[in-house]
């Protein structure tokens, strides 16, 4: 029988936003609204990932501030270990520009050599910061 060995890392990177695509689902501009976003990020750090695929769905409470919640696919490498993941997103954004976020990795969506893998992070964004950091406390069993 061979023993599981459990790896937990605390890791560091950055991401920039490829692509960002924002439509209006209901609401009036500049009032509370909704909307959706598919975005595309870029990822370098314990994170190399190119052109994930991003969900957000936006709740604004003025112009300028507001809630989301998302979903990203990950596909790429995570401390050089090979595989996808998928991480569910929440946050928040202030009139100041800047933007809260907490994340989780979904529980059983890892694949090849991430399989297994948990984890949590943040990351903070500021308006007009075209690349931003991310921090990830990861646990891997294998």
């Amino acid at each position: 029988m061979t023993d599981q060995i459990t790896t937990t890392d605390e890791t560091t990177g950055t991401f920039t936003f490829a692509h960002w695509d924002e439509k209006p689902v209901a609401g009036a501009d500049g009032g509370a609204r909704i909307a959706h976003a598919a975005v595309a990020n870029d990822y370098a750090g314990a994170i190399e990932a190119a052109g994930t695929s991003c969900e957000y769905s936006i709740a604004y409470t003025s112009e300028t501030v507001g809630a989301f919640v998302g979903h990203e696919f990950i596909d790429g490498t995570l401390d050089g270990r090979k595989g996808s993941f998928v991480i569910e997103q929440r946050g928040s954004f202030g009139a100041d520009g800047v933007i809260e976020c907490s994340f989780a990795v979904l529980p059983g969506s890892a694949t090849g050599e991430l399989a297994g893998l948990t984890g949590t992070g943040s990351f903070t964004a500021r308006g007009g910061q075209h690349t931003t950091p991310y921090s990830l406390t990861y646990t891997l069993e294998g």
